[in-house]
Order: structure tokens, then sequence, then C-alpha cells
């Protein structure tokens, strides 16, 4: 196989480049989003795993990209040595993947004798692995540079064949392993939704590694049998690692992001939903909702809620429990649910008061109703503002005087 000249292989690797750098920046994403909790907890040996996992997979990307391929062997003056380097990455890559699941399955419990003898093996027999591929590198004979193709290029090569197998096979045990533990912890019951979608994506994406070791394998042995099937190793098999690269980067950053996401919609819609009360309470004493262009949803909601209940405590004085006990039966009456029948009372209550003067006999005789239900459930009431047609058919049957309507019924 002649040699690809530099300026070919620019526009030939045009396309590759930018699919390694995808899953660069997916991860890098994933890092920053799990960082905070890695520094705040780093004596949690799951963490550090979760962060020596995704702090590798950058670094494997970064490195095996065909430009940084390129400037590695260009400025150490060596043909190929970025190859024995992104082969130490994608074994010491292996290795995390083997330590994440030896303290994802024994928790927290580092003391343990089973974990610590597990971890000690899982360093010792990868670093093991990187040691080798350094010495065998040293004793092969690789003097064209090939950027792409250096696995099947050099196949048949005394020492560099056994660096190949050998950093393949540590891939493929690692990524057996890991998939298939991943998989197994899917099935536990009573796990988080967010986690459960989170580890379904490591499930798959730690299974797509499986396609890269293989389709290099197959390459490396058709060439062994005089058979060309360069394409698996420089298509199929980078292809592979890219996407199983973001599917890992994105069943870290599911979890997190589902969560957060999930509890925004909920404050969210917690706030949309007391508009309609809010806006009622305005008119109560000058009541008014303070409003910042750079307050956080949180604090938006936190106004919200004191501005309601400070004008329901302001409107206490006139809050008929009598008229609230009869539209709750009205409601009742109407078919409605018992939830939904004392939101709308309260509704109506809030109405009724809204209407009086303050000082009038009925407010000042009124004394002080409980308005506990009030300010627990100003969610419910407020959503029971939207409904204006239920509101006026329980006022006007409110309205009936009970014996009248016991006689009418």
């Amino acid at each position: 196989m002649t040699h690809t000249g530099p300026l070919a292989q620019g526009n030939l690797l045009s396309g590759v480049y930018v699919s390694f750098w995808l899953p660069t920046v997916v991860l890098t994403a994933a890092l920053v989003i799990k960082l905070p909790s890695i520094l705040k907890l780093w004596r949690d040996p799951l963490l550090r795993a979760v962060g020596g996992l995704l702090l590798f997979a950058c670094a494997v990307f970064v490195f095996a990209a065909p430009s940084t391929i390129s400037w590695t062997n260009r400025v150490t003056g060596v043909p190929n040595i970025a190859a024995p380097w992104v082969y130490s990455l994608i074994t010491a890559l292996c290795a995390s993947w083997l330590l994440l699941v030896v303290h994802w399955r024994n928790g927290r419990i580092e003391r343990h004798a089973h974990t610590r003898r597990a971890t000690r093996w899982v360093v010792a027999v990868y670093a093991g692995v990187v040691v080798a591929l350094w010495v065998l590198f040293a004793l092969a004979d690789v003097p064209v540079e090939q950027i792409r193709n250096l696995d099947t290029y050099y196949a048949s090569t005394p020492f560099m064949r056994e660096a190949i197998l050998l950093y393949l096979f540590a891939h493929m045990v690692a990524s057996l392993v890991t998939s298939r533990l991943v998989w197994n912890w899917i099935r536990i019951e009573g796990l988080d939704g967010w986690l459960r979608w989170g580890l379904r994506f490591l499930g798959v994406g730690f299974a797509t590694n499986l396609l890269f070791s293989v389709a290099k394998l197959t390459a490396v042995v058709a060439r062994w049998t005089g058979h060309d099937l360069d394409w698996l190793n420089t298509n199929i098999a980078p292809s592979a690692a890219c996407v199983a690269a973001t599917l890992v980067a994105i069943g870290f950053i599911v979890p997190h992001a589902g969560q957060y996401l999930q509890e925004r919609w909920r404050l969210r819609r917690r706030h949309r939903g007391l508009a309609p009360l809010a806006r009622l309470m305005r008119g109560v004493a000058g009541s008014r909702e303070p409003f910042a262009l750079r307050a956080t949803l949180e604090m938006r909601l936190i106004r919200r809620e004191t501005l309601i209940r400070d004008a329901l405590l302001h409107l206490s004085r006139r809050l008929d429990d009598e008229l609230r006990d009869r539209a709750h039966d009205a409601a009742l009456a109407l078919g409605l649910e018992r939830g939904r029948a004392q939101a709308l009372a309260a509704a109506v209550t809030i109405l009724d008061a809204m209407e009086r003067e303050p000082g009038s006999p009925e407010a000042d005789d009124a004394g002080v109703p409980d308005t506990t239900y009030l300010l627990q459930e100003i969610q419910a009431v407020s959503e029971a503002l939207r409904s204006p047609d239920e509101i006026k058919a329980v006022r006007t049957r409110a309205a009936v005087p009970a014996e009248s309507m016991s006689a009418h019924e």
C-alpha cells in the first residue's frame, strides 16, 4: 500500500475530522456537568471513576483525530508514535469503565476487601497492557506513517501485530463486561426514571463499543488471509467509536439534565398556574407583584406566592365560612369531585369577599375565619378561577338558601 500524501490525506479526512470532534464536545459537556459533584465529593470512588472515564474519553477523541495524529508524529519526529499513545489512552479508558462498574456494583463501600481487590486487579492488568504496548512498539519496525489505516497496514508486522491485538482484546473484554453489568442494572426495581434512561444510553453505548473491536479485528484477520476489508477499520470502527462515546456521554447527561428540566417545568407550571389568583389579589389593599427582569424563576414564584398569601390574610375578615359551606355543597350537587368542589367553593368565597366593602357590617362581624385551606391550596384555587362558568353555576346555586334548595330538590 502506498503512502498517501499530506494534501490528499487532508481532503480525504475532512469528514472524519468532524465526526471525531462531535463526541468530544458531548463528552466535554458531560464532564462539565459532573465536575462540581466530582470535586465536592472527591473521596467517592464512584465519582472519581466517572470523572476518569469522561476525561480519558475526551483525550481519546482529541488525540485520535487524524489532524492530532499527524501533529503528534510531526512534533515528536517519530513515525506513528501517536499509535501507542492513542492505544494507551484507549486502554486507560477501558480500565475506567471497569473501575466504574466495580464501584457502582459495590456502592460507596470502598473498604470492602472485594472492591479493593478488584480495583487493584483492574489497575495492575491494564497498566501492564499499557507498558506492553510501548515495549512492543519500540521493538516493531513501523517507518511508514499511517494516520487512518495503521492497524491493517501493519497487521502482519512483528511486534506491532501483537500490540494491535493486545489493545483490541483489552478493549473487547472491557466492553463485554461493562455492557453486561449495565444492562443487568437497568432491570433493577425502584430506579428513578431519569436514571433508568441514563443507564439505557450507557448500555447501548458500551455495547456499541464492541462493534469497534469486532470491526478492527475482522479487518486485521482479513489482511492475514489475503483479503482487503480495510473499510471496516477506516470507516465502520471510527463511526462505531463516535456513536458509542456520544451515547455514553448522553447517558451521564440525561439524569442530571432530565431532573433539572423536570424541576424547571414544575416551577414554571406552578408559577403560571398561580397567575389567575395573583391577578385577582392585586386589587387587595394595593397588593402588587414586584417585577425584576433578572429575577430567577424560583424568586418570581416565591414573590407570587407571597403576594397571594399576604392578600388572603388581609382579606380574611371578609371571608364568609357559611357561603363557602353552601358553595361546597352546591359544587358537589353539580356532580363535581370533592377536591374540585373545595377549590371552587374557596374561589367563590374569595370573589364574594372582594365585592364586600371594608368596614361594612357584614365584613366587621365576620370574625376571623380559618384560612388554612386557602393558604395551603392556592394552586387549586387559582386553577378554579380559570373556569368562570363553573364558578357562576356554583355561586348561583349557593346563593339560594339551604331550605329553599332542599324544598326544590
